[in-house]
């Protein structure tokens, strides 16, 4: 069985992610948010709600998301969305994450020569 925990590169990286998948879909309630992780890595990223809530937290005070609730089902979900200052900012987050991503990527598959 595969190994689904976040690591610490995926926690760095958690906010940046949460903003592109609210870009793409407009809103999402936290638990899709999880699900749609799952789903587009095939099961080899998971997100747990213990590390999502927070960075969903940390981005409402940062004002890059806005919050609505909604009764669904007869439960209460509540929906984040990119505000205006997200919508500008997620672009220079995923410019910075992926930039950061090709250095890992350069230092994992260069082979260093001693002296």
């Amino acid at each position: 069985m595969k190994n689904t925990e976040t690591g610490p590169v995926v926690k760095g990286s958690l906010a940046t992610i949460v903003l592109k998948l609210l870009e793409q879909n407009d809103r999402m309630y936290g638990y899709e948010i999880t699900k749609v992780v799952r789903e587009m890595t095939d099961n080899k990223m998971a997100i747990t709600e213990a590390a999502l809530y927070p960075a969903l937290h940390k981005l409402l005070e940062e004002g890059l998301l806005e919050t609505t609730t909604e009764t669904v089902d007869g439960r209460r979900r509540k929906y984040y969305t990119l505000s205006k200052k997200g919508k500008t900012e997620t672009a220079d987050r995923v410019n910075a994450l992926q930039e950061a991503l090709i250095s890992v990527q350069i230092l994992l598959n260069t082979k260093l020569s001693h002296g």
